[in-house]
């Protein structure tokens, strides 16, 4: 990491060169992985990974540069860079930024936060060896062997260690820690001329007792299952219908096409349809939705985010209303809205941009999900979700269901494979009208412009009145 004088050096130089903003974010990543296939050793990779992000400022224009050369020399010249592509450079140097150990006049007064330890594993990662790993995956195999039809088991077991500080030309000296694991079972299954898959892999801001609170021959025994499952489902039908969205995973669908566009990354831009609507009705009055980047222990928390900022509990959707948007500082500049804490990246080489962190639509009044069911006739019960695809400024999406079943005279009756759910976000969640209390989340990964991000979606069962399902019967 950077010492002080240096840190202080470098930000002074810009702001002398003419920024009104100058931010260095420093990290230091160390990664594992360790991949079975059908129970035999395939990859194990351990990387250490580590460098400087400087972002400056002009107004609202921003420039960003990176480097992994964490000497004076080189950070001294990427400032330098920054100024000289801005073109307003006046200092005191020949470049008009001077020399890395100059001070400059006054000095910062820097104000040093550090993470409390909220999310500290109680099982770090050196606690056990690579054998005791490729046991738990080796079980992870054993428990995914339910069927002969199960043809072959992946496990990969995935840890993350990254050490983050922040420091800017406002004073703020913000150390973070964040630990991650995440076990994942991808199993295929067979009959004939048929194929199938399943996946589940659970994950949170823990060391290795995840594999405590997820056991691995349970992962790989829900994976087998849900392949299994579609392997020997009907083909789903195609039409306009109710559907019961499941608990945990199905909130992708709020992620995708509702959180986006309640970013100011879209909503600064004018690139979002929810532009403007603060204080406005724009979903049922069942629909309270959450953006939580403080839930202890959740895959997608931290104590700051990657702009130095304290996270927090942001809601968004209160009754219906549109209550919030996720800002960073970019953002808040655009907009004047109050900054949330949302200012995520991948790593150093990203600028960060407002992005969720543990999104989730919250508890409702039905106490038995079953009477979500009641009076549909005829429709489909969609209990878990997989990828899909959306218009970013619209919120028009598709979205497979990896599990699912027809409902019938009010009864879950035969399971289905291949629907695929396709609406718009807004106009699905003003279709709303029953939210149950039975709230879980699922962990994912969430591409955007500042990168790739642990992000956490969840529900509890909810009822929207139609949805288009497009299937093959």
């Amino acid at each position: 990491m950077l010492t002080p004088a240096t840190a202080e050096s470098l930000l002074q130089r810009a702001r002398r060169g003419g920024a009104d903003f100058a931010e260095l974010y420093v990290e230091r990543w160390r990664r594992r992985a360790l991949r079975v296939l059908d129970a035999e050793l395939e990859d194990a990779t351990s990387a250490i990974e580590q460098g400087v992000g400087l972002r400056l400022f002009f107004g609202t224009d921003v420039i960003y540069a990176y480097t992994n050369d964490l000497a004076d020399a080189a950070l001294g010249e990427l400032v330098e860079t920054l100024v000289r592509l801005r073109g307003s450079g006046s200092g005191s140097g020949a470049d008009g930024v001077g020399s890395v150990d100059e001070r400059g006049a006054g000095g910062l007064d820097l104000r040093r936060r550090q993470a409390s330890g909220l999310h500290a594993p109680s099982a770090p990662f050196e606690s056990q060896s690579k054998g005791w790993r490729l046991e738990r995956l080796r079980e992870l195999d054993a428990g995914a062997r339910i069927d002969p039809a199960v043809k072959q088991v992946e496990g990969r077991l995935l840890e993350w260690e990254q050490d983050v500080l922040v420091v800017n030309s406002e004073g703020d000296w913000v150390e973070d820690r964040r630990v991650r694991t995440r076990c994942v079972a991808g199993v295929i299954a067979s009959e004939g001329d048929q194929t199938q898959t399943g996946y589940v892999g659970p994950g949170l801001s823990l060391g290795l007792e995840l594999l405590e609170l997820h056991p691995p021959a349970s992962i790989g025994a829900s994976a087998a299952q849900r392949a299994l499952l579609n392997l020997r489902a009907r083909p789903a039908p195609a039409g306009t219908m109710p559907v019961v969205i499941g608990n945990g995973f199905g909130g992708v669908i709020f992620h995708e096409a509702l959180g986006h566009l309640i970013e100011t990354t879209s909503v600064a831009r004018r690139a979002s349809v929810l532009c403007g609507k603060l204080g406005e009705q724009i979903a049922s009055p069942a629909v309270t939705y959450v953006d939580d980047g403080t839930t202890v222990h959740g895959w997608g928390s931290s104590e700051f985010d990657d702009e130095g900022m304290p996270t927090e509990r942001t809601v968004l959707i209160d009754k219906g209303v549109l209550n919030a948007y996720m800002v960073d500082r970019w953002g808040a500049l655009k907009t004047g809205y109050r900054r949330t804490g949302s200012g995520r990246r991948e790593g150093y080489t990203y600028a960060p941009t407002s992005r969720m962190r543990n999104t989730f639509v919250m508890p409702g009044d039905v106490a038995d999900p079953a009477d979500l069911f009641a009076g549909i006739e005829y429709g489909l019960y969609a209990k878990a979700m997989g990828g899909g695809q959306v218009k970013p400024g619209s919120g028009e999406y598709n979205f497979a269901v990896t599990e699912g079943y027809l409902i019938r005279a009010g009864e879950v009756a035969e399971s289905v494979r291949g629907a695929m759910l396709v609406g718009k976000g807004p106009d699905t969640i003003m279709k709303v009208d029953a939210v149950a209390t039975d709230l879980s989340t699922e962990p994912g990964m969430c591409g955007s412009l500042s990168g790739s991000i642990p992000t956490e979606v969840g529900q509890p069962h909810l009822r929207v009145s139609e949805i288009v399902v497009g299937g093959e019967a």
